[in-house]
């Protein structure tokens, strides 16, 4: 299955895990992945994993093919193409319902794939072996709050890892979108619970300004080995 990125028109080849997590999508979700050329985020839904070429552009389709994208040999650098293979997941770390509820269903239509944590050591432990694309966590999901372990572990994780999660935490505490408050918390993203019911469009407006203005600096970090 190719994609075309709608940024700058580069086309890409998603692998079958991407297909298959398209196809398991419900209607109106979407799946957000990378362009390999411009780093731009676009998002993509189910209708494209059946996408098919109508039968009357077959029997017209008599111009031959553009001659190939040659601009890499005049830079004399080459980069192997990647494909996007996994679903990002999400972890979230909230006791309370339906609030939880909303936050789930929030990710899921983002195209998440959404895990809870059932404890802090829990979530921790689940960490170890995922990379988790976003991670959720409410204030009072331990009694000590954010003194509690798995804030403790967050904060103190290797940037080679951290940089690569959009860090949500949620409370009573916070003033929504407060990037001081999220900054002074290691967070990226700061949620007062009286706006959980709007947690869908706080992240469809954060997590595409994150990846905006970091995402091409992780990249250069990543091929340099950090």
């Amino acid at each position: 299955m190719n994609v075309n990125c709608p940024h700058c028109g580069k086309q890409m080849k998603l692998g079958g895990k991407i297909q298959s997590g398209l196809e398991a999508l419900a209607p109106g979700q979407q799946l957000r992945v990378k362009c390999i050329q411009c780093a731009q985020p676009f998002g993509i839904d189910a209708s494209m994993a059946g996408a098919s070429v109508p039968v009357s552009q077959k029997k017209t389709a008599i111009r031959p093919p553009d001659p190939p994208d040659i601009s890499w040999l005049k830079e004399g650098d080459y980069e192997e193409t990647e494909t996007v293979e996994e679903v990002p997941r999400a972890l979230v770390l909230m006791a309370g319902v339906p609030a939880r509820d909303i936050v789930v269903a929030d990710l899921e239509k983002l195209g998440y794939k959404v895990e809870l944590g059932e404890s802090a050591e829990g979530g921790m432990t689940r960490m170890q072996f995922v990379n988790y694309a976003s991670v959720v966590l409410h204030s009072q999901f331990e009694k000590s709050g954010l003194e509690g372990t798995f804030h403790s572990y967050m904060r103190t994780m290797n940037m080679a890892k951290r940089r690569y999660i959009f860090y949500v935490l949620i409370g009573s505490e916070f003033n929504t979108m407060y990037n001081l408050q999220a900054l002074a918390c290691s967070a990226n993203l700061v949620v007062n619970d009286k706006d959980i019911q709007r947690f869908s469009l706080l992240l469809r407006k954060t997590i595409p300004e994150y990846e905006t203005l970091f995402g091409p600096l992780m990249e250069e970090l990543r091929l340099a080995g950090r």
